[in-house]
């Protein structure tokens, strides 16, 4: 019995003892298997409906969101060029991207905050997707993968935010689009905020002085007004002449020395804008105020002295001479120009008494509107002066300064063998390694040295030359992919393609297979699908007030009297429209008096904008300093556009930013009727027809056609059809390619 109730209680104590082990372990797993962690920030829906108070916020999110879409053929997707993934690129981050963040919005936890609290956080939230999106709205110059980017970090910055880590998230993403995004995210006053903007002063000090009335009575304002002061004194000159107090205030309370300079001339010179450029002369007491005066009452001792400063090369203070020293350039420029039918003793007297030195930056800094029988009379002042140095010693004088600019200019104009043969063989290929050589450094965005080197190679005659520089690129590749440079990589198989494009000759296939490997659509033709819309063709004429423009809009005009189209004239524009064929019409300002060419203009553009009317051609009809009117007008919609005037670096970039789908005729000197009419008619003829527009196949006419005149032959031969466009091919191939990983 008593071995019996042994084994009776040691079974009860087993059984007692699994139940409790189990038991316990049930417990331990329990609230493991019971907690199920929700990703609030990653759900495709809402938790809870949208409350009243914030419903308004998500109206205004999504109406700007239809703004976007306006002029889209299917609403769902945002236009932004012929170029599908730039497009979807947009469509992605502008309509999905945000649809999802607004859901996050809204489902994102308190995180212990009381209702009104979370509320007030999540309007502020919404106001900057809004913020964001209005941004893209007012947007000239859009840049599809700044957006995209712009919306990661947004997203990035919300989450942070809510969870109480905005200084972590700040410290890890210092850029531009935080930046762009912090203004309602960001208190004011916050530690957060000025650890961003004395950070970004350091690393980036010109583009944050731009952004000086974001935090002009900030504490950290003069530190990075001093760092400013030392890349770009121009812009804090302008701050402490401004008539805004607050900015003003600003810069003039900064006890920096270098600061205090510019504070000085601006407030002791006789001629403010004159004396910037010697800032570094007066910083290192090398020159009084005074003494400045004097020189810059002088033109002449003004524009040698401006000269000296390049040579110097001194960088105290920035560059500020460079931009003087070019707008006193294309004064001897113009002034050559307008004296091309006057002896060489009356036309070259302005550059007689000039140094090599001053000849080199009248040249390089003139590239834009330079005479071709203005530049060759200046180059051969230029090596009579220069000599007994030779051409490599004498750009290593300057630092190379613009040198690739100079290789481009002597090739195009026919010099460059006479340039190089200044020097011995070796120093030669020395010169054109380094042309071909470090196109990869600067910027990801600073392509004109790049450019420079397309543009000469499709100048350069000289075979054995040609076969060295193609050797060249492909050295500097294979330089760039061992060094891990990506926009090296992108530049030199840019400029394979298109040299070899350049030595098999106007071929469409040859063309089309470049296109291709560009990433680019054809070169070679525009689609007339492309340029009509529901009105036809639409075309836009710019005219200027002076007495060239007017005689250019009589000599346009006088092509149009014919039974083919209907003239209209209103108060500031004429209106021509086609009455045979395939729908044409066009629109050009009235050439008025100046400044009421530019009204004339922004009445067109007001009517245009009002009637929802994109052109897509444009015609610059003026000289280059008139250019920049016509480029403020130009959109994205744009496809074939007609400078007329030079179409140099910083102008085709210009027109790029705002139409990266242009297709760009320019000529390398201003432009003249003779060729510019025979050229429009050609493209109107075509339109006429209904017919796409082979560029190769127009200039093969064209050119048999002016080649009876040779002066006209002359003109016509310095201007630049859009398949030989070497600059903006550049550009657009590079910006393609750049993004490509994403």
């Amino acid at each position: 019995m008593r071995l019996i109730l042994k084994i009776f209680f040691t079974c009860i104590a087993a059984i007692f003892c699994i139940a409790y082990t189990g038991n316990a372990q049930w417990k331990k797993k329990k609230p493991v298997e019971e907690k199920k962690l929700i990703d609030y920030y990653n759900l495709d829906s809402l938790l809870a409906p949208i409350p009243r108070t914030r419903q308004s916020f998500h109206d205004r999110i999504d109406n700007l969101q239809k703004k976007a879409v306006a002029g889209s053929s299917d609403k769902r997707k945002i236009y932004f060029s012929e170029d599908t993934l730039l497009n979807n690129i947009l469509t992605k981050a502008l309509l999905n991207d945000i649809n999802r963040l607004q859901v996050l919005i809204e489902n994102a936890p308190a995180n212990g905050r009381d209702m009104n609290i979370d509320n007030q956080m999540k309007i502020g939230y919404l106001k900057a997707v809004a913020e964001l999106l209005a941004k893209y709205n007012a947007d000239t110059k859009i840049d599809p993968y700044y957006y995209k980017k712009l919306v990661a970090n947004l997203h990035d910055m919300i989450i942070a935010a809510n969870e109480n880590q905005l200084m972590d998230f700040t410290q890890k993403n210092l850029s531009l689009y935080t930046l762009d995004n912090c203004k309602i995210i960001y208190q004011q006053k916050t530690e957060e905020r000025t650890y961003l903007y004395t950070e970004l002063g350091k690393m980036d000090p010109k583009m944050m002085i731009e952004r000086l009335s974001e935090y002009a009575g900030e504490p950290f304002a003069c530190n990075i007004i001093s760092e400013a002061a030392r890349i770009d004194p121009t812009e804090v000159f302008n701050f402490a002449s401004s008539t805004n107090f607050p900015l003003r205030t600003a810069v003039r309370k900064c006890d920096d020395d270098l600061v205090q300079c510019l504070v000085n001339i601006s407030d002791k010179s006789k001629s403010p804008l004159k004396a910037l450029p010697f800032l570094g002369d007066l910083y290192s007491k090398r020159l009084s105020i005074e003494q400045i005066d004097t020189i810059s009452a002088h033109p002449e001792s003004y524009f040698k002295n401006l000269v000296r400063l390049k040579i110097e090369h001194k960088n105290i203070g920035g560059d500020t001479y460079s931009d003087e020293l070019a707008y006193r350039c294309l004064g001897y420029v113009r002034e050559m120009d307008e004296l091309h039918e006057e002896k060489d003793t009356v036309r070259f007297k302005c550059i007689d008494s000039m140094p090599a030195e001053a000849l080199y930056y009248i040249m390089v800094y003139g590239q834009d509107e330079i005479y071709t029988s203005s530049f060759i009379g200046c180059f051969k002042r230029f090596m009579l002066k220069m000599a007994p140095r030779s051409g490599y010693d004498f750009l290593e004088h300057v630092h190379e300064d613009h040198f690739r600019t100079f290789i481009r200019m002597c090739a195009g104009y026919n010099t460059l063998g006479i340039f190089l043969a200044s020097m011995d063989e070796d120093k030669k290929l020395s010169l054109m390694n380094s042309f071909i050589a470090g196109l990869e450094k600067g910027k990801d965005n600073e392509l004109e040295d790049a450019v420079d080197v397309a543009d000469a190679y499709g100048s350069i005659k000289d075979s054995t030359l040609l076969v060295y520089l193609n050797k060249q690129v492909k050295i500097n590749y294979e330089t760039s992919y061992k060094s891990g440079s990506k926009k090296g990589l992108i530049i030199y198989s840019i400029l394979s393609v298109l040299f070899n494009g350049l030595n098999t000759g106007d071929n469409d296939d040859v063309l089309q297979q470049q296109s291709e490997k560009l990433g680019l659509p054809p070169v070679y033709f525009t689609p007339y699908a492309n340029l009509k819309n529901e009105n036809g063709v639409i075309e836009r004429f710019f005219f200027f007030g002076d007495q060239d423009g007017k005689n250019s809009y009589n000599s346009f005009l006088s092509n149009f009297k014919d039974n083919q189209w209907k003239i209209s004239t209103e108060a500031y524009w004429t209106k021509i429209s086609s009455v045979k064929g395939q729908a044409v019409v066009i629109y050009a300002n009235l050439p008025l008096d100046e400044p009421q060419d530019e009204e004339a203009q922004n009445k067109l553009s007001a009517y245009l904008q009002e009637q929802h009317i994109h052109p897509a051609m444009i015609v610059h009809r003026g000289h280059s300093y008139h250019l920049p009117l016509t480029l403020a007008h130009i959109e994205k919609q744009n496809k074939i556009i007609v400078l007329g005037s030079c179409g140099g670096y910083h102008n085709l970039t210009s027109v790029l930013d705002h139409a990266p789908d242009a297709q760009i005729i320019s000529s390398k000197q201003t432009g003249t009727m003779w060729v510019n009419e025979p050229i429009l008619k050609a493209i109107n003829d075509d339109l006429l027809a209904g017919k796409d527009i082979n560029w190769v196949q127009m200039w093969k006419g064209l050119n048999e056609l002016l080649s009876k005149k040779a002066e006209i032959k002359e003109k016509f031969d310095d201007y630049v059809p859009p398949y030989k466009n070497m600059g903006a091919l550049i550009i657009k191939a590079y910006r393609n390619m750049q993004h490509s990983e994403d």
